[in-house]
């Protein structure tokens, strides 16, 4: 029963999509034939829907919006819906390319495609707070029983009594433990030992057995796998594993088939890396079309200033230990790795780091470079092979690594960055490795596209300003 109510519930999530599609179309034919050059009759463009429609439902049940969203944020909403438009645009832009290039409007397909996405979250977010809605009146609840009577089953209930909106009730709690069998858990009476639990369901209007023990817990829960079964109740194990408020945790099963519980310490998922990877490469063009413009006046004022090469790359490491060619404008005399061996009790910083003020080995023109922040566009060209993203970690180079401290590595366990929180921080001001590492370390466990943005802006404020370079 349920899985056809879910089979229904999904073919009118394809029908309510097709029809945000459709309006989407007829929308922005509208907007764009208001434009001073009409378009040509709307059935001239409407082929396009016969492709959009089936593309962009597949690429949505691919994201996992036709299964349940009741757990899922706007954010997580948003992403999913941009994850699905936008790949799926670009299969249907090689359809127009092929087949329409000459006639087909791009202003018009670019309108489509946004007013699309727009309708999609919007009705998506609609559904999840009407279901929400309607499960907090008591309507389409499912009831569950705990297996527990410890900490960790009373902050599952009260999980389930703060979300309201899953549409979760919980009958009571099944002891697990000998010796005097208690009266009730968070309010809620304990319905009997573990050994009644059969007669338990089937005295109960129970739809799921949630089994939440603690790690000490001795349970063969294998032994009363085969009668829920058999009963046709939905059997869900909370697992109590190592716990840690800086690691991220996520179940997922391994090829559709081992369940996995994978502990992560960085909080990205799939879809905010992708979304955060359109923005590397959008900004490593800009970058580099900025670098094409100012290329020969930095080249002649390099060549003339000191002998060398344009450009100098040197191995840093990225994550996990990764090594990388960084390109950035020459901005030192070409002996300066060997005079950093001389300049190290001069070092300004302490920890695993370089840095000294008034640095002999950077040349004239090196130093106009280094404030001005030009001296790293090169990097832009990493930032597009994927070796770097405009915001992330200063890539260290090995030697550094090295004498690094075990909590120091975190820093390098996400991509490196041209900017980042130290950078828009007042770098010269920080004359301890350590605040450099915390700093790293928020960003890693704040981060948000929304953070990756202020960071951005707060970057081209610091170097109009001229402020924290060296």
């Amino acid at each position: 029963m349920l899985r056809q109510q879910e089979k229904l519930f999904n073919r009118l999530s394809i029908l309510c999509d097709s029809c945000c599609i459709i309006l989407a179309f007829f929308g922005a034919y509208l907007i764009r034939d208001s434009f001073p050059r009409p378009l040509m009759p709307w059935q001239e463009y409407s082929w396009v829907l016969l492709v959009a429609i089936p593309v962009w439902c597949m690429f949505i049940h691919r994201n996992g919006l036709y299964g349940s969203i009741r757990r899922l944020s706007f954010f997580d909403i948003t992403t999913r819906v941009l994850n699905s438009v936008f790949p799926g645009s670009l299969m249907i832009a090689a359809f127009i390319f092929f087949f329409d290039r000459h006639q087909y409007s791009r202003t018009f397909f670019g309108l489509f495609v946004l007013i699309s996405a727009s309708f999609l979250i919007m009705e998506k977010v609609a559904v999840r707070n009407l279901l929400g809605h309607i499960r907090r009146r008591g309507i389409n609840t499912r009831n569950l029983i705990i297996i527990g009577t410890h900490e960790k089953a009373a902050q599952f209930h009260q999980l389930v009594q703060d979300h309201t909106d899953w549409g979760l009730r919980t009958l009571g709690f099944v002891q697990v433990d000998e010796g005097a069998l208690k009266v009730s858990v968070a309010g809620l009476n304990v319905l009997g030992r573990i050994d009644a639990l059969e007669d338990i369901c089937k005295s109960f209007p129970v739809d799921e057995v949630v089994f939440c023990l603690n790690k000490t817990q001795d349970l063969n829960a294998d032994h009363y796998f085969k009668p829920l079964e058999e009963l046709g109740i939905t059997v869900r194990m909370a697992l109590d594993f190592f716990e840690s408020r800086k690691i991220h945790k996520e179940i997922s099963l391994f090829h559709d088939t081992v369940p996995i519980l994978t502990y992560h310490s960085k909080a990205f998922d799939a879809q905010q890396l992708f979304l955060k990877r359109l923005m590397d490469i959008a900004g490593a063009l800009i970058g580099l079309s900025l670098l094409a413009f100012l290329f020969p006046l930095i080249a002649l004022g390099i060549k003339i200033n000191s002998p060398g090469p344009i450009f100098f790359s040197q191995k840093r490491v990225r994550e996990n230990g990764r090594l990388f060619k960084c390109w950035k404008f020459r901005s030192m005399f070409i002996d300066a790795e060997e005079r950093k061996k001389e300049l190290m009790s001069k070092n300004e910083m302490n920890g695993a780091i370089f840095k000294m003020k008034n640095d002999p080995r950077i040349t004239p023109i090196g130093r106009l470079l280094r404030k001005t922040s030009i001296d790293e566009l090169p990097q832009f060209w990493n930032v597009l092979k994927g070796e770097m993203s405009l915001v992330g970690t200063r890539p260290p180079t090995p030697d550094e690594v090295a004498n690094y401290e075990n909590w120091h590595r975190r820093r390098i366990s996400i991509k490196p960055g041209i900017t980042g929180m130290w950078q828009v921080s007042g770098r010269n001001k920080i004359s301890d490795f350590d605040e450099v590492v915390k700093l790293d370390l928020f960003y890693i466990d704040h981060w948000s596209l929304w953070l990756d943005i202020k960071i951005l802006l707060k970057t081209f404020w610091v170097v109009f300003k001229e402020e924290g370079s060296s």
